[in-house]
C-alpha cells in the first residue's frame, strides 16, 4: 500500500461522532414515487433460466445434433448396439426439431435420451411430452435416476397412442432430493418384442418439459415470493435484446412460437416468457408493468400493434388476437418506453441523436393514436448532447427521459486489479456520480420552459462489474460493499425524487451483474466458470445483500422528502469521475436522507455509513423528539467483501431492532460499512 492509499485508508477508518439534523417541519411539495424502487427483467445470459421454473432444458430440441445425432442439450441413453438417433423436422406448427430414436427388437435393449437435472424429494413434477411412435411400440417410460448410484427416484409409463403426434402428461415424484439426477425418456425391446422391418421401433419426441407443481405460472415460486417481498412497484421488460425483439414471436401457444437466437447476448431467446407471461408475473407480484418497445430494428406500426395487443378492446385486430390467446380483458399497460440505449454501437438500430429524435416521434405518434392515455419514456443518455438534441426535437411527445447509470469501471475507473483500498472509496461515490449525471440533464430541462413537464426515469442502474466480481473463481455476486453503495444511491434517488420518478435495478434474477435475487450456483459471466451443480446446491434461492437493503427501503411508508443537515467526518475520494467532470475531493462519511409518510406521523431516516469504522450519530428530529423510541433495520457485516452464497445464503441480511431514546435523545450507533433505516412514529 503506498502513502496515498494509507492516508485514504486512515481517513475512512477514523472512529467519529456525527450529527444528523432533520427538518421535520419542511416536507417537500412533491411526493416520492414508489416506482423508484422498481426492477428489471431481461433475456440475458441465465436470467430467464434462473427465473423460470422449468427443470429441463433444450425442451424443443432446438440445439444442433451431437456426433450421435442427439440434440446437444440431451444425450443418448441406450444399451443397444444398433440404436439410431437423428434430428428431424418438428411437429406441424412447432419449432425446433423432433428427436428421432430407433431401437431394434433383435437387440433386446432399451434406448432413449437423458438430461442432467436437479430435483427435490417429494415434489410433484409435471412432465409434458409431445411424441409419436411406430405402431409396434405400445409404451415408453419417463423416469428419474440418480446418476451416481443408479437408483431410480421416480417412474411413469407412457401409453403410446400411435404414429400421429400426441401430447402426453405424466407426473414424477422423486423419492429423495438429488443434485445429480437424470431425466430419461426410454423405449424398450427387452420384454415387448416385434418383427424388425420398415418403420419399426421408432419414437419421435418433439417437446419434453418438466415443471414443479408449486411454480406460479412458469416462474419459480421462490422468485415470485421474494419479488413480492421487494415491493418493487414497477417491473420493466427491456434490455439490449429488446432492440431485436418482435412481440408476435412470443405470444400464442408456446409450442408454436419460433425458437430464435438472442441477437444481443447469444444463445436462444426464451420463448416461454413473452408478453402474456410477463404481465401475469406483474400481476402475481403486484407490480406496474413498463414495456420497452423495439425501436432498434422494429417499426412504429409494430410498436402500435404491441400496444393494441395489451390495451385494445377484444374487437380490435390485436385485442382480438389477445382474446384468442386466452386473455379477453385488456391489460391496461400504462408505461411504455421507446428505445433501449440506441445511442450505443452495441445496440441494434444505433444512430445519432437527431435521427433518433425523428424516429422517436414516429413511434410516439403511432402509439398515441392507439391509446392517447399512455405515458411515454424516451431513450435518453447520460451524455447531455444527446439529451439536448432529443428534447429539442421530441419534448412535446414525451413524458419522461431515461438514463442508465452503471457505477464502477465507466464512472470512476475501477478495474479488476484495482486494489480494494482504492476501489472502496471510489465505489462509495455512487450518489455523487448519480447526482452529477442527473444534474446535467436537469440543467437542460430547467433551461427551457417547454421541457418543464419532462421527468426522469433511471431505467437501469447498479454497481458495474467491480466490486461485483472480486475473487477469481467466484460467481458474480453482490458484496456488502455493493449493497452499501447502492443504498447511498437509493438515498440520492429519494433526494432527486422531484425529478426522478422511476428506478429499475438491474437485474432482478441472476443476469449479468449477479442479480438482486440469486438462483443456484450459476455464474453470471456466461463465458467462464463451472457448470451449474458444482456446489451441490443448485436449487438454493436467496437474496443478495442488495436484495435485503432494497426490501428494507421499499417497504417503508414514505411520501415527502425532508431537508437533512449533516455534520460528520469526510473521506478522500481520490479518483473523482472524469466522465462527469468531478474532481477528486473529500466526501462525507455518512450519506443520509429522510422522509415523512403522507399523514406526517411517520418519520423515516435512511442513513449509510460509507466509512470503515463505527460512527455514533446523534439524530435531531424536531417534532419527533418526544416519540420515545424507533425501529431500526440494519445491514452490516465484519468484512465489506462478504457475499451471500448457496453455502451461506444469509451471511448478510437486515436485522430489525428497537432503539429507545436516552438522556441525549436518539443516538444511532452505526457499524462500519453499514446501512440503517430508522423509523420513528409519533
Amino acid at each position: 500500500m503506498n502513502e496515498n492509499e494509507q492516508s485514504q485508508q486512515n481517513e475512512l477508518s477514523q472512529g467519529t461522532t456525527a450529527t444528523i439534523m432533520v427538518q421535520t417541519e419542511q416536507p417537500s411539495a412533491h411526493r416520492v414515487n414508489p416506482y423508484i424502487f422498481g426492477h428489471f427483467v431481461e433475456d440475458i445470459r441465465d436470467h430467464m433460466d434462473a427465473m423460470l421454473a422449468f427443470v429441463s432444458k433444450d425442451m424443443d430440441f432446438e440445439d444442433e445434433a451431437d456426433n450421435r445425432g442427439v440434440s446437444s442439450g440431451w444425450y443418448a441413453v441406450t444399451n443397444g448396439k444398433n440404436t439410431e438417433y437423428r434430428l428431424e423436422p418438428a411437429a406441424p406448427r412447432h419449432s425446433g426439431h423432433s428427436q428421432y430414436i430407433r431401437i431394434f427388437s433383435a437387440d433386446r435393449c432399451h434406448g432413449g435420451i437423458g438430461q442432467d437435472v436437479s430435483v427435490e424429494g417429494g415434489m410433484t413434477y409435471k412432465v409434458k411430452i409431445v411424441a409419436r411412435a411406430s405402431m409396434d411400440l405400445k409404451k415408453g417410460v419417463c423416469e428419474l435416476v440418480d446418476r451416481r448410484t443408479g437408483e431410480r427416484l421416480g417412474k411413469a409409463e407412457l401409453a403410446l397412442l400411435g404414429h400421429r403426434w400426441q401430447e402426453y402428461h405424466v407426473e414424477l415424484v422423486p423419492s429423495s432430493s438429488c443434485e445429480h439426477a437424470e431425466l430419461r425418456i426410454l423405449i424398450s425391446s427387452e420384454q415387448d418384442t416385434w418383427r424388425d422391418g420398415m418403420g419399426s421401433g421408432m419414437l419421435w419426441l418433439d417437446h419434453v418439459s418438466m415443471l414443479p407443481a408449486d411454480s406460479i405460472g412458469y416462474v419459480k415460486r421462490e422468485v415470485v415470493e421474494m419479488t413480492r417481498e421487494l415491493k418493487p412497484g414497477m417491473m420493466r421488460l427491456a434490455g439490449n435484446y429488446i432492440s431485436a425483439y418482435h412481440f408476435e414471436d412470443v405470444i400464442g401457444p408456446e409450442l408454436e412460437r419460433p425458437n430464435m437466437l438472442n441477437e444481443a447476448w447469444g444463445g436462444w431467446t426464451n420463448k416461454y416468457f413473452g408478453t402474456d407471461e410477463f404481465l401475469q408475473f406483474c400481476r402475481d407480484t403486484d407490480t406496474e408493468p413498463l414495456i420497452c418497445v423495439n425501436a432498434g430494428n422494429g417499426t412504429p406500426e409494430e410498436a402500435a400493434a404491441w400496444l393494441q395487443y395489451c390495451n385494445g378492446d377484444a374487437d380490435s385486430p390485436y385485442g382480438s388476437l389477445r382474446a384468442r390467446n386466452g386473455h379477453p380483458e385488456p391489460y391496461g399497460v400504462k408505461y411504455w418506453e421507446i428505445g433501449n440505449e440506441i445511442y450505443g454501437p452495441w445496440q441494434h438500430g444505433h444512430c445519432i441523436a437527431e435521427e433518433f429524435g425523428h424516429r422517436y416521434n414516429r413511434f410516439a405518434d403511432a402509439m398515441k393514436a392507439v391509446d392517447p392515455d399512455i405515458i411515454l419514456l424516451a431513450c435518453g443518455d447520460c451524455n447531455p448532447e444527446w439529451n439536448g438534441t432529443l428534447l429539442e426535437l421530441s419534448a412535446s411527445k414525451m413524458d419522461m427521459l431515461t438514463l442508465h447509470i452503471y457505477h464502477g469501471s465507466g464512472t470512476v475507473g475501477i478495474m479488476p486489479k484495482t486494489p480494494k483500498e482504492e476501489r472502496y472509496p471510489a465505489v462509495m461515490s455512487f450518489p455523487e456520480v448519480s447526482r452529477a449525471a442527473i444534474g446535467l440533464t436537469e440543467e437542460i430541462i430547467n433551461g427551457n420552459p417547454d421541457y418543464a413537464h419532462v421527468k426522469l426515469a433511471i431505467t437501469e442502474y447498479n454497481t458495474m462489474y467491480y466490486p461485483n466480481t472480486i475473487r477469481e473463481g467466484t460467481p458474480m455476486e453482490h458484496t456488502l460493499e455493493a449493497a452499501v453503495a447502492n443504498a447511498a444511491n437509493f438515498n440520492e434517488f429519494i433526494r432527486q425524487s422531484h425529478l426522478v420518478e422511476i428506478g429499475s435495478y438491474s437485474d432482478l434474477v441472476n443476469g449479468w451483474l449477479g442479480g438482486c435475487i440469486r438462483v443456484g450456483d450459476c455464474y453470471a459471466d456466461q463465458y467462464r466458470g463451472k457448470q451449474t451443480g458444482w456446489s451441490e446446491r443448485s436449487r438454493v434461492v436467496y437474496g443478495s445483500p442488495t436484495f435485503h437493503i432494497m426490501k428494507a427501503y421499499a417497504n417503508r411508508d414514505i411520501s415527502r422528502v425532508l431537508p437533512v443537515e449533516l455534520d460528520c467526518a469526510t473521506f478522500d475520494w481520490a479518483s473523482g469521475s472524469k466522465r462527469f467532470g468531478l474532481e477528486p475531493q473529500p466526501l462525507p462519511v455518512l450519506d443520509v436522507t429522510a422522509t415523512l409518510d403522507e399523514s406526517g406521523e411517520v418519520l423515516t431516516v435512511f442513513a449509510v455509513n460509507r466509512g470503515l469504522t463505527a460512527v455514533e450519530a446523534e439524530l435531531r428530529i424536531g417534532s419527533f423528539a418526544d416519540a420515545g423510541g424507533a425501529t431500526v433495520w440494519e445491514l452490516a457485516g465484519d468484512d465489506f467483501e462478504t457475499i451471500n452464497s448457496v453455502f451461506e445464503p444469509e451471511a448478510v441480511t437486515v436485522q430489525e431492532s428497537r432503539l429507545d431514546f436516552g438522556a441525549r435523545g436518539l443516538l444511532l450507533a452505526m457499524k462500519p460499512h453499514s446501512v440503517c433505516v430508522v423509523e420513528i412514529r409519533k
